[in-house]
């Protein structure tokens, strides 16, 4: 370490004030900080200095997020596999040249086979994300005169593990940009953003490009023009079916997708090897980051609670009202769970702590409202049964309003008391 200390302290009078590179300084200052801890304290009076500053936080972010990244690797390639090998093809373009040169085949029981696959279409897209979102953050620190913030480590690996493995890099990029720009920049930056610069990238292209990102052919990362499979997600295809007599037309829907050979169950949507964004399938990774997170103290427990709590809430009122033509309506809370991006916003989204609120009784009005709105944007909304998204982003604008209202209630009800 002591090497590499004095190789980043050899070229730093170029990047201070006066130096040849002193508008590059906070590129510089985001390396130096990412390998060592800052040895700048305040100069006068009484301060706090915590070893684990915002940049290790964000960095334990990025470990909780591994359980999902692993299963992003593993469920992409798996679903292409399957369909290659059942149609007895290689995968097209460079991907298939380096996988065939490679040797490892498109057996989806192999694991190796799968991470490789999924390997190919996810690195590509955290590559062009961490290159768009990077440059925009240092060339807005170098205008701006401040420090490369921090907050886009944990963007970064956001954004692709929401995205379809199919969707086209340039679309990447172009979201990428305005989810930075216009979800964070233009509000200040890191810690003043009012929404999440990954949802804002995930609507952008929602809206923008809904071909590439929605529909039945984008989530898997091969043409399923084969019986027995189809790039549909669990969501959609229980949207699409017609409630039936027996009340279980949601397992009719999700059986039609086939699942290491057999039709898929609640319990493979729990698992994560049915088609989806690619880091989004996957309820058990979801909670395994979830729990690691909780141990650390990074997260808030009061979110997800109250958005489960919401989720049961809207779910069972609309089971008790029942329907026979929007399977939505009839669809049990553990599916809610289950189907769609629910987990991944559970945990990684609704929970992020600068756009979701600050006081503690706010946390679970904010939390419960998520989870209402998630189960009746699924059940009105025929064009995007996928709630999660707009269900948060919405709460994100009303955060603010939420804890308003809590803190001057808070102070009513103190000068009440100390009327008495």
């Amino acid at each position: 370490m002591k090497f590499l200390r004095t190789l980043m302290d050899i070229p730093k009078p170029l990047f201070e004030k006066g130096g040849k590179l002193e508008k590059a300084y906070p590129l510089y200052e985001a390396i130096d900080t990412f390998l060592f801890t800052p040895g700048r304290v305040t100069s006068g009076g009484a301060h706090v200095r915590d070893a684990v500053d915002l940049k290790r936080l964000m960095f334990s972010v990025v470990i909780c997020l591994s359980p999902v990244l692993v299963m992003a690797l593993w469920n992409t390639g798996y679903q292409a596999n399957a369909v290659l090998h059942a149609a007895g093809q290689s995968a097209e373009g460079w991907r298939g040249a380096v996988l065939n040169a490679l040797g490892v085949g498109y057996d989806p029981s192999s694991a190796l086979a799968c991470m490789l696959h999924g390997a190919l279409w996810f690195l590509p897209v955290l590559i062009v994300t961490f290159s768009v979102g990077g440059t925009i953050e240092v060339i807005v620190a170098s205008i701006r005169g401040h420090e490369v913030h921090e907050g886009f480590f944990v963007t970064g690996f956001l954004i692709p593990l929401i995205l379809p493995p199919t969707i086209p890099l340039w679309q990447v990029g172009v979201a990428t940009a305005f989810g930075v720009l216009v979800g964070k920049e233009a509000f200040g930056g890191t810690g003043m953003n009012i929404f999440n610069p990954a949802l804002v990238t995930r609507a952008f292209l929602y809206f923008a490009y809904p071909a590439e990102s929605s529909g039945d052919k984008v989530w898997i990362a091969a043409n399923p023009g084969i019986d027995g499979f189809s790039g549909a997600t669990a969501l959609a295809r229980i949207k699409e079916i017609v409630p039936g007599v027996d009340g279980i037309g949601h397992t009719d829907a999700v059986a039609g997708m086939v699942v290491n050979g057999h039709p898929a169950t609640w319990w493979d949507c729990f698992l994560g090897w049915v088609p989806g964004s690619m880091g989004e399938t996957s309820v058990l990774a979801c909670l395994i980051g979830a729990v690691i997170l909780l141990v650390m103290q990074v997260t808030s427990w009061k979110i997800m609670l109250s958005m489960i709590a919401g989720t049961f809430a809207a779910s069972a009122g609309f089971n008790l009202m029942g329907s026979a033509t929007n399977e939505m309506v009839n669809l049990p809370f553990h599916w809610h769970l289950v189907v769609g991006g629910y987990a991944f916003g559970l945990v990684y989204m609704a929970t992020e702590p600068v756009t979701a609120t600050h006081s503690e009784t706010g946390k679970y009005i904010y939390g419960f409202m998520i989870g209402l709105l998630v189960v009746l944007i699924r059940v009105v909304n025929p064009a995007y049964p996928e709630g999660v998204m707009l269900a948060i982003l919405f709460m994100n604008l009303m955060a603010p309003l939420i804890d308003h209202f809590v803190v001057a209630q808070n102070i009513r009800r103190r000068a009440l008391r100390s009327a008495i």
